[in-house]
């Protein structure tokens, strides 16, 4: 990537997603958070895009009903004053018919200082719907 800003942060524009991808809220990741779509993301990116940017929005609602219910926290606590930057997917690789693996950079800042996540995420899909399964930061 060099020394070019990521889409999200150029991506301020009002109305425009915060996962980074240029579109509109409504056309990117709203359609997945609520409405006749709700829950329906096409595939683990869509699903972790969408999941970066409730978090961005603080939609416990949304995160929770994503997430696997086998790895599933019972709540979900935002940190107060965390402003999320800006997300890269690196990799979105399927590893079966209903798994699939999504490699990420999400940026952020909280109390005057930038962090990295880096992580690996496994998805699996039930019932037509993708669900986030667990992580590996590296």
């Amino acid at each position: 990537m060099g020394d070019r800003a990521p889409t999200a942060l150029r991506a301020e524009s009002p109305g425009a997603c915060p996962c980074g991808s240029g579109q509109t809220y409504a056309a990117c990741c709203g359609r997945w958070h609520e409405g006749h779509q709700h829950l329906q993301a096409p595939d683990a990116e869509a699903l972790m895009r969408s999941r970066y940017a409730a978090f961005v929005m603080q939609r416990a609602d949304y995160l929770l009903a994503t997430w696997h219910a086998s790895t599933r926290p019972a709540q979900l606590d935002f940190e107060p004053g965390l402003r999320w930057l800006g997300l890269e997917v690196k990799r979105h690789q399927p590893t079966g018919a209903d798994t699939a693996t999504v490699e990420f950079v999400a940026r952020s800042k909280l109390g005057g200082r930038a962090h990295r996540l880096h992580e690996t995420s496994r998805f699996v899909r039930e019932g037509g719907q993708w669900f986030y399964l667990d992580g590996e930061v590296g």
